[in-house]
């Protein structure tokens, strides 16, 4: 046994660990995206919960392997949309939400979206909620709309706004599933006609300026969300991620739709890091 794998043979079931994290949230045209959902049976999963636990399977049998790609930021200062799901075997990572617009209320996702503005007297608005063991919810917006809520993160809640001062992103999470330690899954920041709201660590772009520029996206293969816009385009959420362990006594072989790698850079180990499917019914099977 190794770190807790059992070695396998080719036809006995085996145990594979995993990391699965959904496409983040697109940025409204104020609040910042969520982050995409992160799920994983190596550390702490999001929203504060612990490790999950690792999937048995069996050789020979296909399973569903899905990136989500990141939600499209807003069309003008509408609300972002809400990213792709994840999923690996019976794990699904749900898509970060959407950043808030002007009168478009952010998103619930795996971290929700940080809140936009609304009419006359220009109330704050909150964010949105995020996923049960997934990720956080998004920070409010400020009274007198100056200002937007940070979409959430894997790690924490978005920030609120201050008086001209962009929530920042709520921070990802670590994993070092891969032999090397690293944050995914930052939620973006609120734009700002001051201070924007910096990108959560993990992939979170930053928000934008009062000119209507500078909004960030979310990094790609992180499940970032993508930055607000000061009451104009928000930036496009990250893709996700699926990161599959295993015996290296296994293979894992996948279908056409797949862009892969492999690593084995942690002795007595495989680590396959997929980084797009082209369909939802793309499938990995071991041998």
């Amino acid at each position: 046994m190794l770190l807790g794998i059992p070695s396998a043979s080719a036809t006995a079931p085996a145990v594979v660990e995993y990391l699965v994290i959904a496409g983040g949230g697109g940025g409204g045209g104020f609040g910042g995206g969520g982050a995409g959902g992160y799920r994983t049976s190596a550390g702490p999963s999001g929203g504060g919960a612990s490790a999950e636990s690792s999937i048995t399977i069996t050789p020979g049998t296909s399973y569903t392997i899905t990136v989500g790609a990141g939600g499209a930021g807003s069309v003008g200062p509408g609300a972002g949309s809400s990213g792709n799901n994840s999923v690996f075997s019976t794990r699904t990572s749900t898509g970060g939400g959407g950043g808030g617009g002007n009168s478009a209320p952010a998103l619930v996702g795996g971290s929700g979206g940080g809140g936009g503005y609304g009419g006359s007297p220009f109330p704050a608005i909150p964010g949105a909620s995020g996923t049960a063991n997934e990720g956080y919810g998004g920070g409010s917006s400020v009274a007198g709309a100056t200002a937007g809520g940070g979409g959430g993160g894997a790690g924490a809640a978005g920030g609120n706004a201050a008086t001209s001062v962009g929530g920042a992103g709520g921070t990802g999470v670590a994993s070092s599933i891969t032999g090397s330690s690293v944050t995914r899954a930052g939620g973006g920041g609120g734009a700002s006609n001051g201070t924007v709201g910096a990108g959560g660590a993990g992939g979170g772009g930053d928000g934008g300026l009062q000119s209507g520029s500078g909004q960030q996206a979310g990094s790609t293969n992180t499940g970032g969300g993508g930055g607000g816009a000061y009451a104009a385009s928000g930036a496009a959420g990250g893709s996700g991620v699926v990161i599959i362990k295993i015996a290296d006594t296994l293979t894992a072989s996948f279908s056409g739709g797949v862009t892969s790698s492999l690593s084995t850079a942690v002795a007595g180990f495989k680590i396959y890091t997929v980084t797009a499917t082209s369909t939802t019914t793309e499938t990995v099977t071991f041998s």
